[in-house]
Order: C-alpha cells, then sequence, then structure tokens
C-alpha cells in the first residue's frame, strides 16, 4: 500500500493527533474505525487493557479489571486511541461486571462486523470473589491461530 492510500484510510478520523477528553459515559464515547489495508487477510489484533476501571452500580465502589479483547478483522479496524478513550469512558459508568464486558463486545462488533471476536474480562475481587466474564461471537475461524489469553485464573493476577 502506497502512503498516499494510508492517508486517504486515516483522514476521516477525528480523535487521533488532536486533544481529546475522556467522554463522561461509554453512551457519548465516539469508536472510530478505519478499512482494514490487508482485508482478505485472515489474521487476528488482540487490546489488552490491564487497568480497566468502571463503578459499582449499587455502591458507586470503583471495580478493577484487565480486559483482553481479542477480533479477526474483516472490513474494518478499530482505532486505538478511539478504543483507549471508549473504555476510559467507564470509569464514571455504574454496572456490573458483566454488563460491562458485553457492553465493549456490543459496541466493536457493531462498529467492525468482524469475522470473529472475543473477550475476557478478569475482574478484580468484589466481596471477596473474583468474577471473569468471557463472550464471543461464535467458534473462531479454523486456520485462525488464537493464542491463550495470559491472564491467570485470580491469584493476585499478577
Amino acid at each position: 500500500m502506497k502512503e498516499e492510500d494510508h492517508l486517504d484510510i486515516y483522514g476521516g478520523l477525528t480523535q487521533l493527533g488532536e486533544k481529546t477528553a475522556i467522554p463522561d459515559s461509554p453512551e457519548k464515547a465516539v469508536l472510530e474505525r478505519v478499512p482494514n489495508p490487508r482485508k482478505g487477510a485472515l489474521y487476528m489484533v488482540r487490546f489488552s487493557a490491564p487497568e480497566f476501571t468502571s463503578l459499582c452500580p449499587l455502591t458507586g465502589a470503583p471495580d478493577f479489571a484487565h480486559l483482553v479483547i481479542d477480533y479477526a478483522p474483516e472490513d474494518w479496524l478499530v482505532e486505538s486511541k478511539s478504543l483507549k478513550l471508549f473504555l476510559g469512558s467507564f470509569r464514571n459508568h455504574g454496572a456490573f461486571h458483566e454488563d460491562c464486558t458485553v457492553e465493549v463486545a456490543s459496541r466493536l462488533i457493531e462498529l467492525l462486523m468482524p469475522r470473529w471476536l472475543r473477550i475476557g474480562g478478569y475482574w478484580y475481587p468484589r466481596g471477596g470473589i473474583p468474577i471473569d466474564v468471557f463472550y464471543q461471537t461464535g467458534p473462531a475461524p479454523e486456520e485462525l491461530w488464537v493464542p491463550d489469553q495470559g491472564v491467570a485464573g485470580y491469584r493476585g493476577r499478577g
């Protein structure tokens, strides 16, 4: 792909290269995408967010998780700064672990329409119980290399 082609596919982005505040809520967050320059190639993209935070919807206490997002792109790639801002928008958002994890997956699926997506939400203990939430769109494509997400079962998550 020529350099001028790259400029064309990135031209519509509104947050990259700009000072952008973390949105007040996931609903206000703008997820952006760019055309996949390797459309047709079967590969996996992984994002790890080891400092994901949200709030308990009942107590307002902070909750912490390590999210691992894996997807096999089709036509689109998520722009990583917009993903970072979207994930950061959960900091003041009250929702249960399950809802947060599946909301992240749902927004990405709606935006990207990937061949395949999975998310692991590895939540730190609340009330002494860690809660891990897993979601995927279906079986991974047969030829796709899908490594383990690499987050151990809770033992201090370190």
